[in-house]
């Protein structure tokens, strides 16, 4: 069962479907209208509804694929259909703000919650952009407590493991911190970058000379503003700590500027070069850059 048939929740579908050996009945549940429509049309699910209890009534898994700030709906529209053998997880980019849902929404029930998130996309959203392979070689990072049940986590283990991802465990708290360096702070920046050239006078003329440098960097500025002002929010005290190192950073990077430290700014750009070449390299090595 399958909350949010979009780019994730549909190609955790095809990728179920094509593993053979574990291919279950998928249900897609949302509001109706045209996606789970669409969704049913392409094969990415067996069956669609908008009837929670009716949905969740077989159900051995629910996925929750949905933008985090429907979480906590989600987990309360559920509660009540729940076994002691169904087992939830979820695939939203912050992690403290999903557990503690679960904590205060599912009471007991939240030891059968495993967190998830599966480090991948698309430059397409929704489910037509959806693809078997999309999590192939991608990490999948799973958040348990001490307190989720083991049968439960390695069933969410087992799920992602035929969709052909890479997965490890941490804690939520870990997670939320490593991401806003790597992920969270990166869109935060590009968005802050395009916002202020859009508000010059001159901003037509400055797009029109921008070109590939400026495309590259700027390409998760256009992303979903909704989902990233949630994500933000969420994750929000370790986003403010990312800001304020990078604040530092550019402060020193000024400071040499304004002295005209050219050996200051070379070795900065030489250790950040030589780190950015060696990250891409192992990644290409094991094909996980998009």
């Amino acid at each position: 069962m399958i909350f949010g048939v979009g780019l994730i929740g549909g190609s955790v579908a095809l990728a179920l479907k094509k593993a053979n050996h574990y291919a279950p009945h998928i249900v897609g549940v949302g509001r109706g209208g045209s996606s789970l429509k669409v969704a049913l049309n392409l094969g990415v699910i067996d069956e669609a509804s908008d009837n929670v209890e009716q949905a969740i009534k077989d159900a051995d898994m629910v996925l929750i694929a949905t933008p985090v700030a429907q979480t906590p709906d989600i987990l309360r529209a559920i509660k009540p259909h729940l076994t002691s053998g169904t087992i939830i997880t979820d695939a939203g980019s912050t992690k403290s703000d999903v557990l503690l849902y679960a904590h205060n929404i599912l009471g007991n029930l939240s030891a059968q919650f495993v967190g998830g998130h599966p480090i991948a996309g698309a430059e397409k959203s929704g489910v037509s952009a959806a693809s078997s392979d999309l999590f192939l070689n991608k990490n999948v990072v799973l958040t348990p407590t001490d307190k989720t049940q083991l049968h439960a986590i390695n069933a969410v283990l087992e799920m992602w493991q035929n969709c052909g991802a890479k997965v490890t465990n941490m804690t939520a708290a870990s997670h939320d911190s490593i991401f806003a360096a790597v992920s969270h702070l990166p869109h935060l920046l590009a968005f802050a970058l395009v916002n202020n050239l859009a508000a010059r006078p001159n901003s037509d003329q400055l797009f029109g000379f921008a070109a590939s440098g400026f495309r590259d960097f700027t390409r998760i500025a256009g992303s979903s503003p909704e989902m990233w002002r949630d994500i933000s929010l969420a994750n929000k005290t370790a986003l403010l700590s990312e800001l304020s190192a990078y604040q530092t950073e550019l402060s020193s990077l000024k400071t040499m500027l304004e002295n005209e430290d050219g050996a200051s700014l070379q070795a900065l750009f030489e250790r950040a070069s030589l780190a950015r070449n060696a990250w891409a390299e192992s990644n290409k090595k094991i094909g996980s850059i998009d």
